[in-house]
């Protein structure tokens, strides 16, 4: 059988879904009493510009995607982690991948940020430089 033989073909849905499965995902307002309560609250949006127009959620950490894993890799793996993104679908994802490396209390919040900023939880402005 030949490396492509393999190879099993799947969907982001299908890896979203698998993902979710081993998750106790959060509602915005139980993330912000996990926050509160000593959980460390990750923000995984890479894009400046969508941190200048929506904001950023105050005294929360800033760790894009494509860093986050390596960045909480330092961390005791009891750490309770709650990742942040724009919709909660790459921090499902990524909150999965915590979860392999042994971040057994590493989760996500249903909706993202966005969902967040709707229930009215702290959103702080981000204060814009010149560049």
């Amino acid at each position: 059988m030949g490396l492509h033989q393999a190879l099993v073909t799947r969907t982001v849905d299908s890896l979203l879904a698998e993902a979710r499965a081993g998750l106790t995902r959060l509602t915005p307002e139980q993330a912000f009493d996990a926050w509160q309560g000593g959980a460390l609250l990750v923000d995984t949006r890479s894009s400046d510009q969508q941190l200048e127009q929506h904001g950023v959620i105050p005294g929360s950490l800033h760790h894009p995607l494509s860093v986050v894993l390596w960045r909480l890799d330092e961390l005791p793996r009891e750490t309770r982690i709650v990742l942040i993104c724009r919709h909660g679908y790459s921090s499902s994802l990524a909150a999965a991948q915590l979860q392999q490396m042994g971040f057994t209390e590493a989760t996500d919040v249903e909706g993202g940020f966005e969902a967040w900023a709707a229930a009215g939880l702290p959103v702080a402005a981000v204060v814009v430089s010149d560049r």
